[in-house]
């Protein structure tokens, strides 16, 4: 038997793509990121296939789009009967363990209504081996505070307001109350290196999740001040939420209805309210974040060089979402624009290195990284796996069959914490939206609402919707049928390939659907 593989997948949370040195974003220090971006591929059309957090992390984690897993909001179950990529590694021998969280909320079928995992935003999915779990409510976090003697405040998560008896909440600038070496950050990589320290020349699998760069915009010193708001990049948006707030009725509810409090721990007041010097100060704090997060990887990947593992180990790094930062006046991940829905993804794998260093400009997606790691350890991919293993782009350049367009969904109904159904006037059902986007056009397919088209090539950052235009009707047909198209080709298949035959069952296909030549997509 061959040396097995380590594997390290990280998982980020609301980590945007273009705050990524490699893709451009000079203004950031993160030495280990570029680092594992120099000895990797760096992919720089990658998205997920859906947000929020648990519709992302049901697709990363099952290869499935949200058409096919339906846990297609934070809080709605993920159906028992979807495998994913913890349950697959287990076929295969690997005992898989999580640092972070899933926000998965299990099958009710499976438990009872009293389930006090049904009354939290997310668990952990089935399959995974916790080894410092942060959900449900943080209780691991902040019982790993009070075992470091911290004193924790009568509100846990004050300790995410502005340090000073005088702060104003969502005053970024200044520092949170607890310090860097007590930060959530700090947590998943004790943790981590604890994990690790244990195996003893043992293979191992770790998804390592970080909760940052995710709110509250808010950072432990020297993080907090490491960057000048003068140096980030600008806000893209129109010169008033109104006028954004008129391009789609979605839109407008969003507008309407952000406010500053989910972001800045304490703070208040609408999102759209937010001056452009506010913005900047945000995205110097996130920037804070992002480096931090990089110092704590830091520690990680000298422990591997250490032990000598860095070269045996396949690193994938990730997000599970992006996040607005002020464009479009918006905060959060929600709707259909690119900041959203566009997320780093490196992969280096151990032995395959011959692209090292590059940049692929190949359409890739978050369905991708299930069969990527699964082909690497030579597991089975399943045959309903929406995603497509990218281990050939770590060698050679895209292959011709390689898909022609970006998919991905978001659902909008009602949860707990938002509602826009009844002011938008919709059935749950039909509270969903798909977009087909390529390097000239993308395409948004509301259920029930008005579809929008955008020009990407003259009209990149999305304003102008070009719908209902004449001149652009037939573009917006051809579009509408690849999105069809591509919901049709990606229907449910787990048992499609099967036959009865008068010899008795013929499986018609031998091998994951995933990684055989197909039509472009």
């Amino acid at each position: 038997m061959p040396q097995r593989k380590n594997v390290l997948l990280i998982v980020v949370d609301q980590w945007r793509a273009d705050f990524v040195p490699h893709l451009g974003a000079g203004f950031l220090h993160t030495p280990n990121l570029d680092r594992l971006c120099r000895e990797g591929v760096t992919f720089a059309n990658h998205v997920t296939t859906a947000v929020p957090c648990g519709p992302a992390r049901a697709s990363l984690l099952t290869g499935l789009y949200l058409m096919n897993h339906r846990a297609v909001q934070n809080t709605v179950p993920l159906d028992a009967r979807h495998t994913n990529l913890g349950k697959q590694l287990r076929l295969i021998g690997y005992d898989p363990a999580l640092i972070g969280y899933t926000t998965t909320t299990p099958d009710p079928r499976t438990s009872g209504p009293r389930d006090p995992r049904f009354t939290t935003l997310g668990d952990l999915m089935d399959g995974f081996r916790s080894v410092g779990a942060f959900e449900p409510n943080m209780d691991g976090y902040f019982g790993w505070l009070a075992h470091k003697g911290h004193i924790l405040p009568k509100r846990r998560e004050d300790i995410w307001l502005p340090e000073g008896e005088d702060a104003v909440p969502g005053a970024t600038d200044r520092p949170c109350r607890i310090p860097a070496e007590l930060s959530d950050s700090s947590y998943f990589t004790e943790r981590a290196l604890t994990y690790l320290k244990g195996r003893n020349g043992k293979p191992w699998f770790l998804h390592l999740g970080y909760y940052r760069p995710h709110p509250p915009f808010i950072a432990p010193a020297p993080y907090n001040a490491m960057y000048a708001p003068a140096d980030m990049p600008a806000p893209i948006r129109a010169e008033r939420w109104e006028q954004e707030a008129a391009q789609h009725p979605l839109l407008g509810f969003y507008l309407r209805g952000i406010s500053q409090g989910s972001f800045f721990h304490g703070a208040g007041g609408a999102a759209t309210a937010l001056q452009e010097a506010a913005i900047r100060q945000m995205r110097a704090t996130y920037a804070g974040l992002i480096t931090e997060i990089d110092d704590c990887l830091g520690r990680v990947f000298d422990y591997l060089d250490q032990t000598g593992q860095w070269e045996e180990t396949m690193i994938v790094f990730t997000s599970d979402h992006g996040e607005q930062l002020g464009d479009h006046w918006l905060l959060g991940k929600i709707g259909y624009f690119d900041e959203s829905f566009r997320i780093p993804l490196v992969v280096k794998d151990a032995g395959r290195n011959a692209r090292a260093g590059s940049v692929e400009k190949a359409f890739t997606e978050s369905v991708d990284v299930m069969p990527t790691i699964l082909e690497a350890l030579g597991g089975t991919i399943p045959r309903a796996c929406d995603g497509r293993s990218i281990l050939p782009l770590l060698e050679t350049q895209a292959p011709q069959d390689w898909r022609d367009l970006l998919f991905y969904e978001y659902d909008f109904r009602d949860v707990h914490y938002s509602r826009p159904e009844g002011e938008l006037g919709l059935h749950m059902d039909d509270s969903a939206l798909c977009v087909v986007q390529d390097e000239n056009y993308k395409y948004v397919h509301f259920t029930a609402l008005p579809p929008l088209f955008f020009d990407l090539k003259k009209d990149p950052s999305q304003f102008h919707n070009l719908a209902d235009d004449p001149v652009h009707a037939a573009l917006v047909k051809e579009y509408a049928q690849k999105a069809l198209s591509k919901r049709m080709r990606h229907a449910e298949r787990t048992l499609t390939h099967f036959r009865a035959t008068p010899q008795g069952l013929e499986e018609r296909v031998t091998a994951s659907a995933a990684v055989l030549p197909r039509a472009a997509e």
